[in-house]
């Protein structure tokens, strides 16, 4: 695939939709599919690795970055500054591959605004209930965090049709199949 041919898709959601493992699914089945790591101000989680989950980084180079203009896209969510790096994006691009970006909705519009021809595809939960269990679920968050991701959800649910495809995330292998599915057609476009 040339760069030319290389498609730039944008994965977002609420917090809790499932768009990290079913971006994983995915890449399982599209080895072709590039990712990016994006940087974040938030600590790690258990298990999450610098450079690998997340470039891990304080408010204060986070700032400088945002300042040198560093990033294609960034946000304040929940607390936490994240952001995709340009030099992240153009690399990938260049060598040909399409790329799957998982940012938050803030981000997808601004990648929207610099990248027109991206593709948006929003990953939403079957309903707010499930969405409220897998973030109990988790465990990892506090009640007040839940409780702020919630009333997120619902506003970013709202912005859902400036997205290109919706994808409801009811089923984990039927949610995986049809996001391969939306993928490949935009692919052939």
């Amino acid at each position: 695939m040339s760069a030319q041919d290389s498609k730039l898709f944008v994965i977002s959601g609420p917090s809790g939709a499932g768009k990290g493992t079913l971006v994983t699914r995915v890449r399982e089945r599209r080895s072709n599919l590039g990712l990016t790591v994006s940087a974040t101000t938030r600590a790690p989680r258990k298990g999450e690795v610098d450079g690998v989950n997340y470039f891990f980084l304080t408010r204060e180079e986070f700032d400088r970055r945002v300042a040198n203009g560093e990033f294609v896209e960034w946000a304040e969510v929940h607390g936490n500054c994240y952001g995709t790096l340009v030099s992240e994006v153009t690399s990938k691009l260049a060598s040909g591959s399409s790329l799957i970006l998982e940012i938050d909705v803030q981000g997808a519009l601004q990648v929207k605004e610099r990248f027109p021809e991206a593709v948006l595809i929003f990953i939403k939960p079957p309903s707010l209930e499930v969405l409220r269990e897998r973030l109990v679920g988790r465990g990892t968050e506090t009640p007040e965090t839940i409780e702020l991701r919630m009333a997120n959800a619902a506003d970013e649910l709202a912005l859902a049709d400036r997205y290109d495809d919706v994808v409801v995330n009811d089923d984990l292998d039927r949610a995986t199949d049809e996001l391969v599915r939306v993928l490949d057609m935009h692919e052939r476009i």
